[in-house]
């Protein structure tokens, strides 16, 4: 069966993407190949000029990828965790695991914000926030969490997580790191409870 130009063109962008994951976690952004990601790809330049536009496109696909990956094993571990609070304490601590992730460490939380600037400013961190501020509106309407501007709350909260993550990414001893920025992140966040 013959296939169509669209899916010609989406597996194309498919081998593109899973070539480029292997040399960014590799080699990091800065010496990774072009020429040799596409040629692995069994593709020309061209299909990735077509598709992403150029290097830091196509790396910015591979980080959008992955952090939606990231998500939605943060959301897995919350849903084991069971509901409110400590669904959304899961969901931070297990983002702050995931920078043991070797790819996760060298894609997203070292050469991400070192290439692409800002990660608040990625669609992916948007829309973590957004999930994170309806579970945080939610926990308020309860009376679980302060009634402080959930935006705010939101926005600290899963910054507490993004750059604990970072840390624990950059450091000599990540996994010294790790239980260290786990604690601090869950008092951090404690510190929104109402105390009855």
């Amino acid at each position: 069966m013959k296939r169509t130009r669209a899916e010609s063109m989406e597996e194309n962008r498919a081998r593109l993407l899973a070539a480029a994951r292997r040399a960014f976690a590799e080699k990091g952004y800065a010496a990774a190949s072009m020429d040799a990601l596409t040629a692995e790809a069994g593709l020309t330049r061209g299909a990735l000029y077509h598709n992403f536009g150029d290097k830091r496109g196509l790396f910015a696909a591979v980080v959008e990828q992955i952090d939606t990956e990231m998500a939605a094993r943060a959301k897995a571990s919350g849903a084991a965790a069971g509901e409110g609070f400590d669904a959304l304490l899961s969901e931070g601590a297990a983002y702050i695991d995931m920078a043991l992730d070797p790819e996760v460490q060298r894609i997203v939380l070292l050469d991400g914000p070192a290439v692409l600037g800002d990660p608040s400013g990625w669609p992916s961190q948007n829309s973590c926030l957004k999930v994170t501020r309806e579970a945080v509106e939610g926990l308020m309407a309860e009376g679980v969490l302060k009634p402080v501007d959930a935006e705010a709350a939101a926005r600290l909260i899963s910054g507490a997580a993004l750059n604990a993550a970072m840390w624990v990414a950059a450091s000599a001893e990540p996994e010294r790191v790790l239980p260290r920025a786990k604690e601090a992140f869950r008092a951090l966040a404690e510190g929104l409870l109402v105390r009855r």
